[in-house]
């Protein structure tokens, strides 16, 4: 296992040698520490049982809120089709970045305007407003990435994206 500064650490699970932030669509998933349900619960609407929604707790409201505002903090990300459940949040985001024209891969260390500086800013602003009003709330350390390279792809992950709501009510 590699060692950092004497400290065994994690390997990285990023694409090695890709460049985040380059331009294109990314499916990420992030989860809340020991998946416990901070963001509220899913419950089936009575009218519409094939369309379940999630009921939001004040911390599932803001993040909510947090997510859609990315694009005022990072103008070269467009959301796309995304969810947030009890315990995680789906997302695509894409990068549209004209100003974007070298190929930088991805290295350990500070980084900005890249997949990872967006993740952090999210997660940071959530968990900074959790502490300031006296939240529990915690974020797993990590996330999950996946680099959409077709639109077959893309198609299949929104249609996950919107199934997930429905198919956690199917696991109960």
């Amino acid at each position: 296992m590699e060692k950092f500064n004497g400290k065994y650490r994690i390997p990285s699970n990023r694409l090695n040698g890709f460049d985040y932030a380059s331009n294109g669509m990314y499916f990420v998933t992030f989860c809340t520490k020991n998946r416990i349900h901070y963001f509220g619960e899913i419950n089936e609407q009575i009218d519409k049982p094939q369309n379940p929604s999630i009921d939001f707790t004040e911390i599932g409201k803001i993040a909510n809120q947090y997510w859609q505002a990315i694009p005022e903090h990072f103008p070269f990300v467009e959301l796309d089709e995304y969810t947030i459940m009890p315990d995680h949040i789906h997302g695509i985001l894409i990068f549209n970045n004209p100003e974007k024209t070298t190929w930088e891969p991805n290295k350990f260390g500070p980084q900005s305007k890249n997949l990872g500086s967006v993740l952090r800013g999210f997660k940071s602003t959530v968990k900074r407003y959790a502490n300031i009003n006296n939240i529990k709330f915690c974020w797993q350390s990590n996330y999950h990435d996946r680099i959409i390279r077709n639109y077959d792809e893309l198609e299949r992950i929104r249609k996950y994206i919107r199934m997930n709501p429905t198919n956690w009510l199917k696991r109960k």
